[in-house]
């Protein structure tokens, strides 16, 4: 089994999280309807904000379930070191949330050997649970038995968000295909956007994240496949298609010219909204439903900020895609090492299923009605002062399980008129999804090493726009990776993808 971890993993130092072994019996009603097992249990997930959350949520969660938990906030940039380190480790908690969909694939041979228990028989046996989106379980499964719950998430909810305001003063309207976003960049970098008088504007911010940043997207409206895409036959990653090098491209002359941060490959998310939010620059490409959030902090600074959003943008060929999830963002599953029994998993299994419904779904997303939203034309609309709900709220999100459609939460009352055509233009993205074709199939290969491969590829992404690294450079790291496990990736998802097809 330890070699089993290495090989997925690597090595990787110790990580104590101070997760012992914890028994006594649940005070709610569980699905066994014995009194055994946990009543107190562990949950280590991500922390997407700069602090951890007070208590507050978490003791109304166990007055409402019964259960004692305890929560280890991991921050987001140190989750996959420590989520690595407690897996080699053997000291995962009793519910480990991952991620994402990368992570999960790491995961997958350790789901194989037998290291987390397998929930799908279990499921009928909690009402709200068993009414999971099928389509999601199943992208979770492994060999076609599910191991985990899931996050719902909206296919593709990524698009451009602006600073109307800025291109109203140019006389620009929403860009509708490559150059003209490019000029947009362009114009909000060198022709005085604010009316200051001042050089000190740039068009794009981005950050260190070639998924859920600019790039991926950008790479979309280039024609680039997801993540993966068929060619003569072959399953092929997307870094060997001509339209990902035209997207490195596009990113280095926007970068060169200066139409961007020049240090995103470091720039945090939080930094990269705070350059969108403080007016030093007029583009954000990520989700579109950022923006309610964005302008809650940016008309504290100048309150007559005007954003606005949209998707359609147009590549080389004439066509919008746009790169698409699979339903789901983070999931959570149940190592053995930690859940020792049935009872126990069934125990933890009961407060989750309390987790999906209504009034508890309601409470991790939105908080406390009165305290942090009202309920108005049976939507939540939250308090405006957002420090709050992203201090004592937005954190506890991280553990909602389902989606809206399946758990019963309230949607977002869009008193904000762009936030309401961000959540149109999210939907409308369903009409040009591109998925990615390798999700159902399987490559050992690539669970084993394909993360380590990836990370080569990343790397020679950023030099190649920083200009470290030429096409032929870039072409000679395809090649390493190529050599380093990458043709039997290739074999692998090749061979797989006949069968199914």
């Amino acid at each position: 089994m330890l070699k089993s971890k290495k090989r997925i993993l690597g090595t990787s130092l110790a990580l104590l999280l101070g997760i012992g072994s914890l028994a006594a019996c649940s005070s709610g009603d569980g699905a066994s309807g014995k009194d055994s097992g946990p009543k107190e249990f562990t949950i280590m997930t991500t922390l997407h904000t700069p602090e951890v959350p007070s208590d507050k949520i978490e003791k109304l969660l166990e007055e409402k379930t019964g259960a004692k938990i305890n929560i280890s906030w991991v921050p987001d940039g140190n989750y996959i070191e420590k989520l690595n380190s407690a897996f080699a480790t053997g000291t995962l908690p009793e519910a480990t949330f991952l991620g994402n969909t990368t992570t999960f694939l790491q995961f997958k041979e350790a789901i194989r050997d037998d290291q987390f228990w397998e929930i799908g028989p279990l499921l009928d046996e909690f009402p709200n649970l068993k009414n999971l989106n099928e389509q999601a379980l199943k992208n979770t499964s492994v060999d076609g038995k599910i191991y985990a719950l899931y996050q719902g998430r909206p296919a593709a909810r990524s698009g451009l968000i602006y600073r109307k305001d800025w291109a109203d003063n140019l006389g620009l309207s929403a860009p509708t295909n490559i150059d003209e976003f490019y000029e947009m960049a362009r114009a909000f970098t060198e022709d005085d956007p604010d009316g200051n008088g001042k050089n000190d504007t740039f068009g794009l911010a981005d950050r260190s994240d070639l998924i859920y940043g600019a790039f991926k997207t950008v790479a979309s409206w280039h024609g680039t496949p997801n993540g993966w895409g068929e060619k003569d036959g072959q399953v092929l990653p997307e870094f060997m298609f001509s339209e990902y090098v035209d997207t490195m491209k596009f990113f280095k002359k926007l970068r060169d010219n200066g139409y961007m941060n020049q240090d995103f490959p470091v720039t945090s998310k939080d930094d990269q909204q705070s350059f969108f939010k403080s007016g030093d620059a007029g583009m954000y490409v990520g989700s579109m439903g950022d923006v309610f959030a964005i302008n809650n902090d940016a008309v504290n600074i100048n309150p007559d900020v005007e954003f606005d959003v949209q998707n359609k943008i147009e590549g080389p060929n004439g066509e919008y895609n746009i790169w698409s999830l699979p339903g789901y963002g983070s999931i959570v599953l149940f190592p053995k090492s930690a859940v020792k029994t049935e009872e126990d998993l069934k125990h933890i299994l009961e407060f989750f299923n309390q987790l999906v419904s209504p009034e508890l779904s309601n409470l991790l997303f939105w908080g406390i009605e009165g305290e942090h939203y009202t309920v108005e034309d049976d939507a939540a609309l939250p308090i405006a002062d957002a420090n709050i709900t992203d201090r004592e709220v937005k954190p506890y999100q991280a553990l909602e399980i389902g989606e809206p459609e399946t758990n019963g939460r309230y949607e977002g009352l869009a008193t904000y008129e762009v936030r309401k055509k961000a959540e149109e233009l999210i939907k409308d993205n369903n009409n040009y999804l591109v998925p990615d074709i390798s999700i159902p199939l399987e490559s050992p290969t690539y669970i084993e090493i394909g993360e380590r491969l990836n990370q080569m590829i990343t790397d020679a992404t950023y030099k190649f726009i920083l200009g470290q690294m030429d096409e032929s450079g870039f072409d000679k790291v395809i090649e390493e990776w190529k050599k380093a496990g990458g043709d039997k990736i290739i074999d692998e998802f090749t061979e797989d993808y006949k069968k199914q097809n």
